[in-house]
C-alpha cells in the first residue's frame, strides 16, 4: 500500500488495493453480527431469531458508545501527532480509555437493571420474552468488553497498527463461530449458548486489544494520563458523526420491530414471525451494505486526495468505476433477493414453517424490490464526504431512513396494515434515488467545471501570477545529482538568499535542539507495519515554520525539506526537481563525497529512498512525480553550470 501513489497510479489498481481490505473488514463485522442468528435459527427456531433481533438495538447502542469515544479519540490522536503535540495526544488517549471503561460499566449496570422494560420498548412479544431475557442478560453482562475493545480498536488503528486492530476482530469472530456450533448444535444450550459464544469472543478480543495499550508506538502512557479531564468533551465532539449514524440505525430498527409486532398480531403470521423475519432480512442486507460501503469507503482516500490535488479527471474516473462496481454488486444482491428468497432465509432456520417462509419470501421480494438503488445513495454519501461536504453527506444518510421511510411506513400501515411497512421500502428507495440523483449530479457538475477551468502550468501562467513579485525557488534533488551546487550557483547569480544547512541552524535556535541532532534526525523514518512515522514529527513542523519565515526574505532559493509542499499556497513559488543518471550520480559521489565505488550506488539509493519516504509521509505525494514541480531538469545532460544558467534565464524572464 505504501508504494501506491494516489495521484498517478492506475485507478483500477488503487481501487483493488484500497477497497478489497475494507470490504473484507466490513464483511467480517457483519458476519460477527449474524452468526448467532444463523445458529440460533437452526438450533432454536424463529422465536430464538426474534430474541436476537430484540436485543440487537443494545448492540447498536454499544457500537455507538464505542464510536463516539474510540473514533473521536482516534481522530484527535492523528491530529495531535500531526501537530507534534505528543503530550496532548497521550492525555487524550489515556483520558478516553478511562471514560470508555466508565461508560461501558454504566451501560452494563443500567441496561441489566432495566432489561425487561427495554426489550418491551424494542417490540418484544410475550412468547419471545423468555428467550430475549435469557439471551439479553448474558449479552449485557459482556457488553463492557464489546464497548471497550471496539473503542480501543479505533485507537490502535490511529496508532498505526491496522493489522493488529483487525486481529482483535477476526480472532473474536472465528472463536464465536466455533463456540456457537459447539454450544448450540452439540451441547443444545439454546439462546444462552449463542450469547455465551458471543461474549467469550468479545472477551478474547478485549484482552488482545488491552495487551496493545502498554506497547503503543507513538508514546508510552503514564498513570497520570488516565485521569479524566474536561478535554474529553472535545474528543467526543470528533466522534459525534459516528454516534449520530448509529443512532439513526437504532431508531429505524426499533421502529420496524414495533411495526412488525403491532401490525403482525392481527394477521395469520402473528407478531413473532414478522419480528423474526425483519431481524433476518436486516442481517442479510447488512452483508449487501458492507460490500457497497467497502468499495465506497475504500475509494474515499483516492477521491479525496485527487480532489484536493486538483486532478479532477482522476476524480471523475474513480467515481465512474466505483458506481459501476457498486451497481454490479447491487444488481447481484437484488436479483438474489427476488429469485432465491426462500433459500436465503432458510439459512436462518424455520424452513419447515410455511407461514414463516411465505412472509419471509414476500418481505424479500417486496421490501427489497429495488434495493440495488440503495447502492447509489450509499456511494453518493461517502463520495460527497470525500469532497469535504460533511453536512450534505450526513443529510444523504438521513433521507432514506428517517425523512422518507418512517413517514411513508406510518401512512401505508394505516391503509394496508403490516404489508404497508413492506411497501414503504421500495417507495422510499425510489424517491431517495431520484433525490440523490439531483444532489450527486450537482456535485459532479462542479467537478467537471473545475476540471475545465483548471489551469495548465505553463511559463505564461507562472508569469501572470508571479511577474510582479520577487520569487522563491524550491529545489528538490536526487542525492548525487549536483542539485545543491546548482541551487548555490543559482542563488549567487540572482543575488538571492540561499537556504540549506542554514535551515538547521535556524531550527536549532528556535527549538533548543542541537544542530547535530537535527542534522541526524532529518528524514529518518521508522517503518511500522504499512505506515511510516518520524521519531520527531515536531522537527518537521519546526522546520516548516522556519521555511515559511524565510520565504518572506525574497528572492531566495530553498533546498529540500518539502519546501515546495510547505509553500504550496504561496503564489510566488517556482518548484524545481533535479535528477541525473545512476552513472553520473555515482561518479559525483565518488569524486566529491569520497564514497568508495563499491558502496556509492548503494548509499545513493539509500538516501534517495529515505527522501522519497519522507516526502510521501508528509505530503502524501510522490517525490519523483514530475507533476509536482513546475520544471524538471536532467543535470547530467546539461551540466551543473548550464542547468543553473537555464533556471536563471527562466526566472529573469518571469520577473520581466
Amino acid at each position: 500500500m505504501k508504494k501506491l501513489d494516489l495521484g498517478t497510479e492506475k485507478i483500477s489498481k488503487l481501487l483493488m488495493a484500497f477497497s478489497i481490505p475494507c470490504i473484507i473488514s466490513m464483511l467480517i463485522n457483519s458476519v460477527y453480527n449474524i452468526v448467532d442468528q444463523i445458529f440460533i435459527g437452526q438450533g432454536v427456531g424463529y422465536l430464538g431469531n426474534a430474541a436476537t433481533n430484540i436485543i440487537f438495538p443494545l448492540v447498536i447502542i454499544c457500537t455507538a458508545l464505542a464510536s463516539i469515544v474510540g473514533n473521536g479519540c482516534a481522530a484527535e490522536l492523528s491530529l495531535k501527532l500531526g501537530e507534534g503535540k505528543k503530550n496532548e495526544a497521550k492525555k487524550s488517549v489515556g483520558c478516553s480509555i478511562t471514560v470508555l471503561i466508565i461508560i461501558a460499566i454504566l451501560f452494563c449496570i443500567i441496561s441489566y437493571l432495566t432489561l425487561p422494560t427495554l426489550i418491551k420498548l424494542f417490540g418484544c412479544t410475550d412468547s419471545v420474552m423468555p428467550y430475549a431475557l435469557a439471551y439479553g442478560k448474558i449479552i449485557v453482562l459482556g457488553s463492557p468488553f464489546m464497548i471497550i475493545y471496539s473503542g480501543l480498536a479505533s485507537i490502535i488503528r490511529a496508532d498505526g497498527s491496522p493489522k493488529y486492530s483487525m486481529v482483535c476482530l477476526v480472532i473474536g469472530a472465528i472463536l464465536n463461530i466455533i463456540l456457537d456450533y459447539i454450544f448450540i448444535m452439540i451441547l443444545n444450550m439454546g439462546v444462552e449458548g449463542g450469547a455465551l459464544a458471543t461474549v467469550i469472543g468479545q472477551v478474547v478480543s478485549f484482552i488482545i486489544a488491552l495487551v496493545y495499550i502498554p506497547r503503543m508506538k507513538s508514546f508510552k502512557l503514564n498513570k497520570e494520563d488516565f485521569v479524566p479531564s474536561k478535554t474529553i468533551f472535545k474528543t467526543l465532539g470528533f466522534g459525534t458523526s459516528s454516534f449520530i449514524t448509529q443512532m439513526t440505525i437504532l431508531v429505524l430498527f426499533i421502529f420496524m420491530n414495533n411495526v412488525m409486532t403491532r401490525y403482525g398480531v392481527g394477521t395469520e403470521y402473528g407478531a413473532d414471525i414478522p419480528l423474526s423475519v425483519y431481524g433476518v432480512i436486516s442481517k442479510i442486507t447488512g452483508l449487501y451494505v458492507s460490500a457497497v460501503l467497502g468499495v465506497a469507503i475504500g475509494a474515499q482516500p483516492i477521491i479525496g486526495y485527487n480532489y484536493g490535488a486538483g486532478k479532477y479527471n482522476r476524480v471523475r474516473e474513480t467515481l465512474k468505476k466505483v458506481l459501476l462496481v457498486n451497481f454490479i454488486i447491487g444488481f447481484i444482491f437484488n436479483i438474489s433477493f427476488l429469485l432465491f428468497p426462500k433459500q436465503i432465509v432458510s439459512v436462518f432456520g424455520s424452513a419447515d414453517n410455511s407461514l414463516y417462509i411465505k412472509f419471509a419470501t414476500d418481505f424479500c421480494r417486496i421490501f427489497l424490490l429495488v434495493s440495488m438503488l440503495n447502492a447509489f445513495e450509499m456511494t453518493s454519501s461517502v463520495v460527497i464526504q470525500s469532497f469535504g461536504n460533511v453536512k450534505k453527506a450526513t443529510a444523504l444518510s438521513f433521507i432514506r431512513q428517517i425523512i422518507l421511510f418512517i413517514p411513508i411506513a406510518l401512512i401505508l400501515t394505516n391503509i394496508f396494515g403490516l404489508y404497508g411497512a413492506i411497501y414503504a421500502g421500495p417507495i422510499a428507495d425510489t424517491i431517495c434515488f431520484i433525490v440523490v440523483i439531483f444532489i450527486f449530479t450537482s456535485e459532479y457538475r462542479k467537478i467537471k467545471a473545475k476540471e475545465e477551468t483548471t489551469e495548465t502550468i505553463t511559463i505564461e501562467n507562472i508569469e501572470k501570477k508571479k511577474s510582479n513579485s520577487d520569487l522563491i525557488i524550491t529545489i528538490n534533488r536526487e542525492y548525487g545529482s549536483g542539485g545543491r551546487y546548482v541551487a548555490k550557483l543559482l542563488a549567487d547569480s540572482l543575488n538571492a538568499n540561499f537556504y540549506d544547512k542554514e535551515i538547521i541552524r535556524m531550527t536549532a535556535s528556535k527549538t533548543g535542539l542541537t544542530e547535530k541532532y537535527i542534522d541526524e534526525s532529518e528524514q529518518k523514518l521508522t517503518n511500522m507495519g504499512n505506515m511510516y512515522y518520524n521519531n520527531d514529527n515536531e522537527l518537521f513542523i519546526a522546520e516548516s515554520k522556519v521555511i515559511k519565515e524565510i520565504s518572506k526574505n525574497t528572492p531566495c532559493v530553498i533546498v529540500g525539506r518539502c519546501a515546495n509542499y510547505v509553500l504550496k499556497n504561496n503564489k510566488n513559488v517556482i518548484s524545481i526537481f533535479l535528477y541525473s543518471s545512476d552513472e553520473d550520480k555515482e561518479k559525483r559521489c565518488i569524486k566529491y563525497y569520497g564514497l568508495k565505488k563499491k558502496d556509492a550506488l548503494k548509499e545513493i539509493n539509500r538516501i534517495n529512498i529515505a527522501r522519497e519516504k519522507h516526502y510521501k509521509h508528509y505530503t502524501n505525494s510522490n517525490w519523483r512525480d514530475l507533476n509536482n514541480y513546475d520544471y524538471t531538469f536532467n543535470v547530467d545532460k546539461l551540466g551543473v553550470e548550464k542547468t543553473a544558467e537555464i533556471i536563471k534565464n527562466i526566472v529573469l524572464n518571469i520577473k520581466k
